[in-house]
């Protein structure tokens, strides 16, 4: 039976953007939609290679208002939505320098107002919760106690799950080899020879979504992938962790979290790198490791057990590029997720939904994340 070459929406990309957005149409009623995923299998990149968490605080403002706005979902999903839980509630404790400390502080209040149960903490109630790291290495920090571990494996095959249920399919080994284009509007793309048509191409492609939106001639927005780095490694002997919350030092530059009877470490690195299939570096791994030395010298460890390396793809301004090019009729924007694709997931992946059904949405505001505004 000839695979079908005719859909409402080609979702480039089998990750949790593209899952997610078939998901939301799948909810509003529109199940004609083709995923194309080049690996072989799904979670081969970013999806596949996060920490796993979800943890709502963030620099960047327009970020930190997705996150509160998604948590809800993944703390309490829709009845039906998956077969097991998705989040596991730790708490997540992010500790700051004197300076970067004052203007948390301060923020607590609107982060109130928006929504997110948190909670100011000094030096000493931090090494209460986590009681190797040393409370003279950080001036205070902000612990959101609903915040916890992700199971994305459950989430990304319920979103996934649902949408199929709808009538969604998924094609695993499709490379998209160009982008189709007929009197100035995006049409559909070309896999393997072979032309498949769309109302509406997504460009929900990761780390390779600048390479496609420039195949398609769409908006030039630069955007970057940069390696992050994780590593796992025993506690120390006659330490139990697994009662520790989710801990990032902005001071640092480093977030530590048991990970069954492992502790993960991130040095979170963020060097900058074409699309690829990336690698840890020893110098990046070392030079964390020595900053953990100077937060938690009983935590720094003795041998490791794993370590493994994803992208993150950043837009200019950090933030989601979510929207129809305005130049390019047709190629629709679901890119630069960052580090936060799976936990922004619930609200990029509906205002994405929103926008291609209706062309507006009420959930954000939808100007914050248009391709339109790089131009």
């Amino acid at each position: 039976m000839a695979e079908r070459s005719t859909y409402e929406v080609v979702i480039v990309g089998g990750g949790i953007a593209g899952a997610s957005l078939a998901y939301f149409l799948a909810e509003a009623g529109l199940g004609d939609v083709l995923i194309l995923e080049r690996e072989q299998q799904l979670s081969v990149h970013s999806t596949g290679r996060s920490a796993a968490t979800l943890n709502v605080i963030d620099a960047v403002p327009t970020l930190q208002e997705i996150l509160i706005a998604s948590a809800p979902f993944l703390r309490h999903p829709p009845p039906g939505f998956s077969e097991h839980p998705v989040l596991r509630v730790t708490g997540a404790l992010s500790v700051f320098s004197e300076g970067a400390w004052e203007a948390v502080r301060t923020s607590i209040p609107t982060l109130v107002d928006q929504g997110l149960d948190c909670q100011a903490l000094s030096p000493a109630d931090c090494e209460a919760h986590v009681p190797l790291v040393d409370p003279s290495s950080f001036a205070g920090g902000l612990l959101v106690p609903g915040d916890g571990r992700l199971d994305v494996h459950e989430i990304l095959s319920s979103y996934l799950r649902h949408a199929r249920a709808a009538g969604a399919e998924i094609r695993l080994g499709a490379n998209v080899e160009s982008v189709l284009i007929e009197a100035g509007r995006c049409c559909g793309v070309v896999v393997a020879g072979e032309e498949i048509r769309a109302r509406l191409v997504v460009d929900a492609a990761g780390a390779w979504a600048g390479p496609l939106a420039a195949d398609a001639g769409a908006t030039r927005i630069p955007l970057r992938p940069h390696r992050r780095t994780i590593v796992t490694f025993p506690w120390p002997d006659g330490i139990d962790a697994s009662g520790w919350p989710f801990f990032v030092s902005e001071a640092h530059e480093l977030y530590f979290a048991p990970e069954g009877s492992d502790m993960l470490l991130s040095p979170m690195d963020e060097e900058e790198m074409e699309p690829c299939d990336p690698s840890p570096d020893d110098a990046v791994v070392a030079a964390g490791i020595a900053r953990l030395g100077r937060l938690a010298p009983d935590l720094v460890p003795k041998t490791l057990r794993r370590r493994w390396s994803g992208l993150r793809t950043f837009s200019p301004d950090r933030v989601h590029i979510v929207g129809e090019d305005p130049t390019r009729p047709g190629f629709f924007w679901l890119a630069g997720q960052g580090g936060c694709g799976i936990e922004s997931s619930p609200l990029i992946g509906s205002v994405a939904a929103d926008l291609i059904l209706t062309g507006a949405t009420h959930r954000f505001d939808a100007r914050r994340l248009a391709p339109d505004r790089f131009v």
